[in-house]
């Protein structure tokens, strides 16, 4: 594969804020493309997030916490890992851990970061951390006002099931049960660390 991408690169010749809102940040920028004519790209600036795999158990008694939760723009209950966005400033770990106690009341006593993914590349510049945490102990949820989720546990046959059923959709999801398979199979390894 080739390193020299200048035949591929988009250049913003200028930009317009079409919202700030709460939570999202667009824009419409003129870009001039790479055979020199202008074109119009509209995106979300988004801050970044991370997305948790929570192990309980392991072998044949492995479960992984997972989380229901009603997304209002697709109007349905999603089955989803552990997730949410960074604070302005917030470190990628702490952010993680943050997430999995407020969400699931679960603390891990071990972490190990598997990747980034970037879930919707063609309109947001989101990027979310994958993480492992592993060691698990339950405690008191703290959801923030306006959240509202089930947590429970699934196994990675039924999370596969429910991929193929169409029942499990959500890309992070998918991407982090893509990591999930290939970890447990020993094809990828992870670098585990105690919890700071």
């Amino acid at each position: 594969m080739t390193t020299d991408d200048k035949h591929l690169i988009e250049v913003r010749e200028s930009s317009t804020e079409l919202l700030k809102g709460h939570f999202l940040h667009a824009f419409r920028d003129q870009v001039r493309l790479p055979d020199g004519s202008l074109t119009v790209r509209e995106y979300v600036r988004h801050p970044g997030a991370v997305m948790v795999i929570p192990l309980l158990g392991e072998g044949a008694d492995l479960r992984v916490v997972i989380e229901r939760q009603y997304r209002y723009p697709v109007q349905q209950v999603m089955i989803e890992f552990p997730a949410g966005k960074l604070d302005p400033g917030e470190d990628i770990r702490a952010c993680a851990q943050r997430e999995l106690h407020e969400e699931t009341g679960y603390r891990a006593a071990e972490w190990a970061r598997a990747g980034v993914l970037h879930p919707v590349i063609s309109y947001s510049t989101e990027f979310i951390e994958i993480w492992f945490a592993r060691g698990l102990t339950a405690g008191e949820r703290q959801l923030d006002a306006g959240e509202f989720l089930d947590v429970a546990t699934a196994t990675v046959p039924e999370l596969l099931q429910w991929s193929r059923e169409g029942r499990l959709t959500d890309a992070k999801t998918l991407t982090g049960l893509l990591w999930l398979q290939n970890v447990l199979s020993g094809a990828w390894s992870l670098d585990w660390k105690p919890a700071a």
